[in-house]
């Protein structure tokens, strides 16, 4: 089997499955996934042999009724599609110049079943929003110096034993961030490994105990960019 094809099964299974009583009628979620792929084909520019940039923001309109049921499941949805384009990207060659990221919202005049997408490449109108996403809630970051940990004065709090009171700091100044280890006792770790300090990238994820915190970057369409360099 190719890797393509594994793809588009993975991602059918994985949404389909997760989704299926829920979406009767309406926007099926493998429809979004396939319609996102058709929209990275179409938009892929050959700058030369070897360069195919293409697309990493979607913004998926649907009917207000759609996105309700779509948007019921909070970022699990949004995750998968968003991994599925990345691994399609890469089977393909492409060239992503940001993380993916994948927005759903209403646009009057699109009837129940209809999806229209809008691909583009990140700009000088694309802001981004640092996000932590834990036990299924995303919480914004400012910029600055975030706290995580187990004590009641921590700007963001997990119920973990392996925490300690003021566990994991965050600094983020919009156009880089890292992540620092306070001292903790049980340590936190990034693919299986400790660390102390390490910088902030797209996609990171990091183990307190069993706790796992992944940092997104979430588009601000519309807005001034920060730079996902340095």
């Amino acid at each position: 089997m190719g890797l393509i094809t594994k793809i588009e099964r993975g991602i059918e299974r994985t949404v389909n499955g997760a989704f299926a009583r829920t979406f009767r009628s309406g926007v099926q979620p493998v429809e979004v996934a396939a319609a996102l792929k058709r929209e990275l084909d179409v938009n892929a520019v050959a700058l030369d042999r070897e360069r195919v940039i293409a697309p990493s923001i979607f913004v998926v309109n649907l009917a207000a009724e759609d996105l309700k049921n779509l948007k019921a499941h909070g970022i699990l949805l949004t995750d998968e599609l968003a991994q599925m384009i990345a691994e399609y990207a890469a089977a393909q060659s492409y060239q992503l110049l940001s993380p993916v990221a994948v927005v759903l919202q209403h646009r009057r005049g699109i009837p129940v079943g209809a999806i229209e997408i809008e691909a583009r490449k990140p700009d000088a109108a694309t802001g981004w929003q640092l996000v932590l996403q834990l036990d299924g809630n995303s919480y914004p970051l400012s910029h600055g110096v975030t706290v995580v940990g187990r004590g009641s004065e921590c700007d963001v709090r997990i119920v973990d034993a392996a925490a300690s009171r003021k566990h994991l700091e965050i600094v983020w100044h919009g156009k880089s961030g890292v992540l620092r280890d306070l001292g903790s006792t049980n340590g936190s770790k990034i693919n299986g490994q400790r660390f102390r300090e390490t910088k902030l990238r797209p996609d990171t994820v990091v183990y307190i105990g069993k706790t796992a915190l992944r940092f997104r970057f979430s588009p601000v369409i519309g807005a001034k960019a920060d730079s996902l360099g340095a």
